[in-house]
């Protein structure tokens, strides 16, 4: 439960936002990046002292978690670049990308929206991004216990299901997104990749290790 309550912490970061909670800088810098702080440290003193199964979680997670949002935003691209790539004849132009700078303004206490957005206000929104996937990851596997016991289709379950779940959350609205069938169809086919990715790669990640009981 502890690894979950960390993990989550992560997306915990835009819904305190949406929901005016807490400022995303204040939750962020305050129990956001602490909360991954002490879960990195569990890890260590797991992989030195303990069994080693939290460390093999937390680094099979994030490791599924961020190969998954690489798939998930290489899916999304043709999309985003439709205009530029000269594909909108096939495909429809849709600013999928548009949040990550956005992310990055609300974490440095910036104002969400802007001109012309910094390289900061770009690296913090993207690394922000992909500390969702790897944060996935950990909260996927914590989740199902050992993923050689559990099918891969539960991570794609988990990621539809958070989709849905921020479709009915203020993040449309927050964001000025218009939420239209094409929208949908899209970043429920992006999460649905996102999903089958994180399941079979932590699969893999967790078939190459030996059993716990051969290992003492």
């Amino acid at each position: 439960m502890t690894v979950i309550v960390l993990s989550f912490t992560s997306i915990a970061a835009l819904l305190v936002e949406f929901y005016g909670i807490v400022p995303m800088r204040t939750f962020t810098l305050g129990l956001f990046l602490p909360s991954l702080l002490l879960l990195g440290i569990l890890a260590v003193f797991d992989g030195r002292n303990g069994n080693g199964a939290l460390a093999r979680s937390v680094v099979q997670g994030c490791l599924g978690g961020l190969i998954a949002a690489v798939a998930y935003d290489l899916f999304r691209l043709p999309f985003v670049f439709a205009s530029p790539w000269g594909l909108d004849a096939w495909v429809p132009a849709l600013p999928l990308f548009k949040v990550f700078p956005r992310f990055g303004a609300l974490i440095l206490g910036e104002p969400m929206e802007q001109v012309r957005y910094s390289m900061a206000d770009q690296w913090v929104g993207w690394s922000y991004h992909f500390s969702n996937g790897a944060t996935f990851g950990v909260l996927y596997l914590a989740s199902i216990g050992d993923p050689r016991h559990r099918h891969w289709a539960w991570a794609v379950v988990m990621a539809v299901g958070l989709e849905l779940g921020m479709l009915f959350t203020p993040y449309p609205v927050y964001f000025h997104i218009r939420v239209t069938g094409t929208f949908i169809a899209v970043t429920l086919s992006a999460h649905l990749i996102f999903g089958v990715v994180l399941g079979q790669v932590t699969r893999f990640l967790a078939l190459r290790k030996k059993p716990l009981a051969s290992m003492e």
